[in-house]
Parts: C-alpha cells; sequence; structure tokens
C-alpha cells in the first residue's frame, strides 16, 4: 500500500473548511496514512462504540465521522442508535462515544428515549469498566440547552464509567467544536492503544452488525453544507392552497443542476434565506443607524440582511433589553419569573417589537449587533423521490404571515421563497440526510403515514417512491387541515394514486367542515381495529408535522388503539409502542 502524501498536500487552499475541520481532516488523513505502514490483518485493541441520539439527522451524520475518523486512526468503531442498546450491551463496551441532541424543551430525540429510561432503572448494570465522552447538539435559544447530553453524562458518571473527555455542548453551529472535540478524544485514544491496523480498511465505517458501511459523508454532493451551500435555481413556485384559504401553501422546486446531489425520500432540505429588506430598513429607521456604515469590514444593512437573526430575539438580547429599560412590558414579564409566561409574551414578536417596547433605552446599533444570533438555515421535508424526480427537489412550504393594525410580519424563509426570490433565481442550499425516516427497505412491507397539512410533505415523496420502484406493500394516508375546498393539498395527485393502487387507504379529517372539530387523530380511533389489523401485519409508522400538539395527539391515539384492540391495559400498550420504535417501525419528523 502506498503512504499518502502529506495532509497538506491534499487540501487545496480555498477548500471551504474552517481551522477546526482541517485539523480534523489532517488528523484523519494521517491516520489513513499511517494505516497504510502497518499490516491488514494486525486487528484493532480498542473498539469505539459510538451511540447516537438523533431527531433530523445530525448526531447519526457526526456518529458515521466519528466512526470513519475511528478506524483511520487504527481503532475498530461501530455506529448504534441508542435505542438499540440495552444496559447489559452497554456494560460489556469498553470505549463508548456518545453523540445526541436535545429535542423540545430538554427531551430526549426519539431514538433515545427507550435507552434513557432504561438506564434510569434501579436494575441497571454497574459501568465501572466504562470508559466514555459525551458530544451534545442543541440551541441556546432554549433554556434546556443539551439538556439530553446533560443527562446522559451525570448518569454515566453515577453508574462508576470513567470520562475519557469533558463534555462539549455545541450550539447550532456544531461543527468547529464537534470537530476539535472529535479529533481530541480519537487522537487519546489512538494514542493509548498504540499502532493497529483497521479491520475494514483504512477509513470504512463499520454497522453496529459489524458489516461494512459507507458514511453519509461521502454522499455524493455532501461537498453543499451549511459552509458552503449549493445555489440552486428555484425553477417552480405554485400556490396549492385555495387563494380563499386562511393559510398560503406552496409547492416548490429546486434544479440540482450539476451539483451531483443525491437524496432520498425522508430527507430534509437546508434554505439560507435573507432577511427582508424592509424590516432591515425599518430596523436601521428606528435606530437612527446608516446602512452603509460598516461592521466588521461590511455595510451594516447587508449584515442584517444577509448574516444577523431578526426575526427571533435572542437570550443576550432580551437580557440585556431589560437591564436597559426595567420600565418596559418585557422587564415586567420578565420580573414574574416564569418561563411559559415570557414565552407565549415573546411568541410572535421579532427585534423591531422588542426594541420599540424599549423606547428610549433601546440600544445603538453598533450595542444592537453583538446581541444578534447568526441567521441560520431553515430546514423542510422534502416532498419528492429521486426515483421519480432524480435532478430536481421539491418542497413543500406554508407562508408564515401574521399581524395586527400597527404591523405585519412574516416567516423569515417561507416568504423569502415566496415574495423575494424571482423567477429561476438562485436560492442557497444544501441537504439534510435524515437517514431515521425513509421508505422501508422491504418493498411488501405495509406503511401507515399521517401528516397534516404541510406534515403530507415527505409522504408524497415516499408514495412517489412506491409508485417509482414497484413495491407492493400496502400505502395508507391520514391527511387533514382546516377546509377540503381550500385546503387539499395535491388532492388530484393523491386521488391518481388511489386510482393507480399506489395509495390504498386515504382518511382524510378537515376540522372546519363541520360543527364538532375532526382531527387525524380521531379518524385513526374510528379506524381502531383495521389500523391494529395494519401493526400486526408489520406496518411502518410515520409521523410528520407540528410537535407541539398533533404529534403528542397522535401518540395517545395509536397507544389507545392497540390498548384496546389487544385488550391487555395501557402499560402493554407502552410496551408494543417501544418494541416497534426498537424495530424503527414508529418514527416520526416533528418541529
Amino acid at each position: 500500500m502506498t503512504t499518502l502524501p502529506p495532509t497538506g498536500s491534499l487540501i487545496p487552499v480555498d477548500a471551504p473548511f474552517s481551522a477546526a475541520q482541517e485539523s480534523w481532516l489532517a488528523g484523519f488523513i494521517a491516520g489513513i496514512a499511517a494505516a497504510g505502514k502497518r499490516t491488514a490483518a494486525s486487528a484493532p485493541t480498542t473498539t469505539v462504540d459510538v451511540l447516537f441520539g438523533t431527531q433530523t439527522g445530525n448526531a447519526e451524520f457526526l456518529a458515521d465521522e466519528l466512526v470513519a475518523g475511528a478506524t483511520a486512526r487504527g481503532l475498530g468503531g461501530r455506529a448504534t442508535a441508542l435505542d438499540a442498546v440495552t444496559p447489559a450491551q452497554l456494560a460489556a463496551m469498553s470505549h463508548v462515544l456518545v453523540v445526541t441532541s436535545t429535542y423540545g424543551e430538554g427531551e430526549m430525540p426519539d431514538n433515545a428515549g427507550l435507552f434513557w429510561e432504561a438506564l434510569q432503572a434501579s436494575t441497571v448494570p454497574r459501568l465501572e469498566g466504562l470508559r466514555y465522552a459525551v458530544l451534545g447538539l442543541g440551541d441556546t435559544s432554549y433554556d434546556e440547552f443539551c439538556q439530553a447530553g446533560k443527562l446522559l453524562d451525570t448518569r454515566l458518571e453515577q453508574l462508576g464509567a470513567t470520562r475519557i473527555h469533558d463534555r462539549v455542548d455545541c450550539d447550532v453551529d456544531f461543527e468547529d467544536p464537534a470537530a476539535l472535540w472529535s479529533a481530541a478524544v480519537l487522537d487519546r485514544l489512538a494514542a493509548e492503544a498504540g499502532a493497529g491496523a483497521p479491520t475494514t480498511g483504512a477509513g470504512t465505517p463499520t454497522t453496529a452488525a459489524g458489516a461494512t458501511g459507507t458514511s453519509r459523508a461521502s454522499r455524493p454532493g455532501s461537498q453543499w453544507n451549511k459552509r458552503n451551500p449549493y445555489r440552486a435555481p428555484l425553477v417552480v413556485n405554485r400556490l396549492l392552497s385555495s387563494p380563499r384559504s386562511a393559510k398560503e401553501i406552496r409547492h416548490y422546486e429546486f434544479d440540482l443542476g450539476t451539483s451531483g446531489i443525491e437524496y432520498s425520500a425522508g430527507d430534509a432540505l437546508a434554505v439560507v434565506p435573507h432577511n427582508d429588506p424592509a424590516l432591515v430598513d425599518r430596523l436601521l429607521g428606528h435606530l437612527g443607524a446608516d446602512g452603509s456604515a460598516e461592521f466588521d469590514g461590511r455595510p451594516i444593512a447587508e449584515v442584517l440582511r444577509t448574516d444577523r437573526e431578526i426575526r427571533t430575539p435572542s437570550k443576550d438580547l432580551v437580557a440585556d433589553l431589560v437591564q436597559r429599560a426595567p420600565e418596559s412590558e418585557l422587564a415586567a414579564v420578565v420580573s414574574h419569573g416564569d418561563k411559559h409566561e415570557l414565552d407565549r409574551w415573546l411568541w410572535g414578536r421579532d427585534v423591531l417589537d422588542l426594541l420599540l417596547d424599549a423606547g428610549g433605552a433601546a440600544p445603538t446599533m453598533e450595542e444592537l449587533l453583538p446581541n444578534l444570533r447568526g441567521l441560520q438555515a431553515r430546514q423542510y421535508s422534502i416532498s419528492s423521490s429521486p426515483l421519480a424526480h432524480p435532478d430536481r427537489i421539491h418542497l413543500t412550504v406554508a407562508s408564515v404571515r401574521y399581524g395586527d393594525a400597527h404591523r405585519s410580519h412574516a416567516g423569515v424563509a417561507s416568504t423569502y421563497l415566496a415574495d423575494r426570490v424571482q423567477a429561476d433565481g438562485e436560492v442557497d442550499v444544501y441537504l439534510q440526510p435524515n437517514a431515521a425516516f425513509g421508505v422501508p427497505a422491504d418493498d411488501d412491507a405495509p406503511m401507515v403515514m399521517i401528516g397534516p397539512g404541510t406534515g403530507v410533505a415527505p409522504f408524497r415523496g415516499f408514495l412517489h417512491e412506491r409508485a417509482a420502484s414497484g413495491a407492493r406493500g400496502r400505502n395508507w394516508l391520514f391527511f387533514g387541515d382546516q377546509h377540503r375546498d381550500t385546503d387539499f393539498v395535491y388532492e388530484d395527485e393523491l386521488s391518481t394514486l388511489q386510482e393507480q393502487g399506489v395509495l390504498d387507504r386515504l382518511d382524510l379529517a378537515f376540522s372546519r367542515d363541520q360543527a364538532e372539530k375532526v382531527y387525524v387523530q380521531t379518524r385513526m380511533l374510528e379506524q381502531a381495529r383495521e389500523l391494529y389489523s395494519w401493526l400486526e401485519d408489520g406496518a411502518h409508522v410515520y409521523v410528520c408535522g407540528d410537535a407541539t400538539r398533533m404529534a403528542k395527539d397522535v401518540e395517545a391515539a395509536l397507544l389507545r388503539v392497540v390498548a384496546s384492540q389487544r385488550g391487555h391495559g395501557d402499560d402493554d400498550a407502552q410496551a408494543y409502542l417501544a418494541d416497534m420504535r426498537r424495530g424503527k417501525r414508529y418514527v416520526r419528523d416533528v418541529y
């Protein structure tokens, strides 16, 4: 095997990597080079189990990269979802790296909840023989920032495990701290283990079952990312809902051109938006600031339009304004110490609203800018299948618009697409893979899809996928919205899929078309016997849409269906659903 040349000769000077990413990559390539000097017959002396908890795929992506980095350094490596690991299996492991996001208000992500429950049991074995490290992914705009990682870190320590490295909690821009943590942990383990060759060849990750796998980082087109998005032409912008609807739901199509991007049904597309220039102008005018003046070497107006979050106030800005304007309405709400009251007050308010509330105590533009978070991409579930549309990605997006007599408000990305991107204009995008949310590998497996409103998006892609592949599994969709005559998006397509025999059942719930409101969970309960029969036949259940109410109500209905049909009580229904989760037959894409 030929030894690879030095890292510096392999990374172009204009490559879109940060210093931290180049450091990680240098270690990765150096490991491959070192592996080239070793004999392939020698077995790794240390196996690293990378356990991940993920909601959108970021933690799984990092787990894949950790396994690739471990094998490149001559260590064994395998990635496994947390829920697939029992306490007994955990106790048999020697080196564990946990990568987990946090869902909602400090909750475990969907594929880590069962693991966490088991880890808290009084019968859980001691873990004195285990060494571990935890990487948390989160968002500092939430009070329970990286809470899942913190809980797991503390519990493993309580059970006697020893830390390899201190936990690192990453904000939404996780790439740099994650790369530094990964390099530090893997370099330390490699140094402790000494020289050893990978079992499957340098840089080739293995799955939990030991089979050779490919990191999703190596997907064609994966060079397009947050730091280096692809400029995709927006070639279709079509209104789906009726002009008479209270909602505005649009269908978009992006041309992938020569990007090389390969997506899967169930993935998400991240859209990098620009703020509304009208809102930027109002901010500048309110503070009496000159938009052409520079901040960090760029015009302030450009910084506000492309780089700063002005729609959702940051926690730092809230704290600053409370101190500056103690007589403001915001300060009065904060003084009550009620988080839920503060959340209700902040809902729908943007940075300009808070500055207006602060009155004459508002900061100058130079004082404001450091307290604004970076403008983040917005992720949308892809509503197409590469089997049917290999050169395009479709999105189904509700335009967010609301206001009163004094001010109108609009969603950043949804109205950027709807209003401000011209025909065939280009939009910065990148793929957000979600390996946990996809069509069953078994073409004969039934699918039950529950997606009201824009939650139907991924299921349109699923159905197109099954139609194109010729899959024989039965398909059942629960869909709903407010009114059938104005809000039944993709009605013609769904009718055609029914006629073609692809969509076997379509149960509809339009909540405002009758005196008593009807929702998708209502239809689930009405069809309890048939739905349970599908579950017993091995159906995969998918839920997409609102996490705050819909997803919880749907899960409660699913538990009622199981309990009523099995007749063994609530605990048995919970265990049944837990088995479905472990088997990846109950998965959610909720937001």
